[in-house]
């Protein structure tokens, strides 16, 4: 599984919601070991939910909506090319279904999704797109390239606004926001973070 920016993963809005997630997925990206992309809809999606919940948030998220598309300038798959996918596909959700239709139209390998169970194996098996749960997915480009992710991991905790903060304190980030896996590698090499 990926290790190589040829290998192309569609980001789902939930994993782009959490700004903890997004650094950890787009700093292994703009380090070569994978091809990130989403939709507008996909982005429309993320923001309105942060918006949502952090309305004191609404006028600041442009900047790090045009952040995250200047760190991956091929982040877009076009809506002229998902969308007229999108009825043919059958989800549990029919919301859902925009982000397998950008996955198809974005040639991607896989979905990194924190909704696993919305994206059923017997759905999407048949296009040849794997899903899977962005801890899993971090770990897996881990264990491809550890001193490729070590790096980005480091340079991630670099751009913190605290970057005095302990490897513990910036593993304990990440799990809180739904990463274990990956703080407990971080905690592992922290004397290399």
């Amino acid at each position: 599984m990926a290790g190589n920016a040829r290998y192309t993963a569609i980001l789902d809005a939930c994993v782009l919601y959490s700004i903890a997630q997004t650094d950890a997925l787009l700093s292994l990206a703009t380090a070569g070991l994978f091809s990130a992309k989403w939709s507008s809809k996909i982005e429309e999606e993320w923001m309105l939910a942060l918006v949502q919940r952090r309305p004191d948030l609404k006028d600041r998220l442009w900047v790090r909506r045009d952040a995250m598309r200047d760190a991956v300038p091929d982040w877009q798959v076009l809506d002229e090319a998902w969308s007229p996918l999108v009825e043919s596909l059958n989800l549990p959700d029919a919301n859902d279904r925009h982000v397998l239709a950008a996955a198809l139209a974005g040639h991607a390998n896989c979905i990194v999704t924190a909704n696993v169970r919305d994206f059923p194996q017997s759905a999407v098996a048949p296009y040849g797109i794997e899903i899977v749960h962005p801890d899993r997915f971090i770990v897996n480009q881990w264990d491809l390239e550890p001193l490729v992710a070590i790096s980005s991991f480091k340079r991630m905790r670099a751009r913190r606004k605290r970057p005095q903060s302990s490897v513990d304190e910036f593993a304990t980030v990440l799990e809180q926001n739904e990463l274990p896996m990956t703080a407990q590698r971080i905690r592992e090499a922290g004397e290399l973070i």
